[in-house]
């Protein structure tokens, strides 16, 4: 788990095994470092939960410390978040090509403590995605940040995942996902419940969306037991982003920062489970272990 370099040569050969080019930025002069190659480090980084940038450049060997200038490495990466994305995408459609049952949740990222919400200037540098106040009824709690909307497969892989302002219903992230799945399966809990919702996709896309009904409703049917016991594994995908990738601790002080930091810890996270499967052929979700 501490052999930085090891780790890091692993993952580099995961992403060179999927991604053509080695260069995506244009810049004036070729980096030392290519993008690939950096956005390897970002990665290998945040599997060893090496959150600070103070503490990866004292970890950093001297063969990958010649290579990268501090001071453009938090510029590039965020320059390559698109890149960060289409990477993850790639390797989440070796696992999801052919599933038909998904997950749907959310869950609140927040950004400061409520009590300094009023005077924060975290993530407020645009008016489309600054934070706000919201509610977890999870936590039954009022915080103040974003909030993570994820589809995933029932093995654990995620799908699809956005970012939105902590006031913004669950239910308003069903409208995305008709551009990004159909013929399917999409199991939620009773943040989305909503007959029209439930009709539209089903109409529109084909997919059967299945959320447990309130005790008081008409007609009152209990969700299957194979859904309900499906839709926890998606709870143990954020309890792992949580506690390994330590996704809800934020050192980002512009949006752009904070997107690509959770960016990068999902896409961590669906390297090694790609690493678990297709090279070691275990378990895909043993994330605590070594994957050289």
């Amino acid at each position: 788990m501490n052999n930085l370099n090891a780790i890091y040569e692993r993952i580099l050969e995961v992403l060179q095994n999927i991604s053509e080019q080695q260069l995506i930025a244009c810049q004036r002069r070729q980096p030392k470092m290519t993008d690939l190659e950096l956005v390897s480090l970002s990665l290998t980084s945040e599997y060893l939960g090496i959150d600070s940038e103070n503490d990866l450049f004292r970890k950093l060997p001297k063969t990958l410390l010649a290579k990268i200038e501090r001071s453009v490495y938090n510029r590039r990466r965020r320059r390559l978040a698109c890149h960060i994305e289409d990477i993850r995408s790639r390797l989440a459609f070796d696992f999801n090509e052919f599933e038909d049952v998904f997950i749907v949740d959310s869950m609140p990222l927040e950004v400061c403590k409520l009590s300094r919400s009023g005077r924060s200037t975290i993530c407020r540098e645009n008016q489309y995605s600054q934070p706000d106040k919201g509610y977890c009824a999870a936590q039954s709690s009022t915080y103040y940040g974003y909030k993570l909307h994820a589809v995933c497969s029932v093995r654990g892989v995620s799908h699809s995942i956005d970012l939105s302002p902590a006031s913004v219903h669950d239910i308003n992230y069903l409208k995305d996902i008709k551009a990004q799945l159909n013929d399917c399966t999409l199991i939620g809990d009773k943040g989305y419940l909503s007959a029209k919702v439930q009709l539209n996709l089903f109409q529109s896309c084909n997919i059967k969306l299945s959320t447990p009904m309130r005790t008081n409703q008409y007609d009152h049917k209990r969700q299957p037991f194979v859904f309900r016991k499906s839709r926890k594994r998606i709870e143990t995908l954020f309890s792992q982003l949580c506690d390994q990738f330590m996704i809800r601790r934020n050192y980002a002080k512009s949006f752009e920062g904070f997107k690509t930091r959770i960016l990068s810890k999902i896409t961590a996270l669906t390297v090694v489970q790609y690493i678990n499967r297709f090279i070691f052929e275990r378990n895909i979700n043993n994330i605590k272990i070594s994957i050289v």
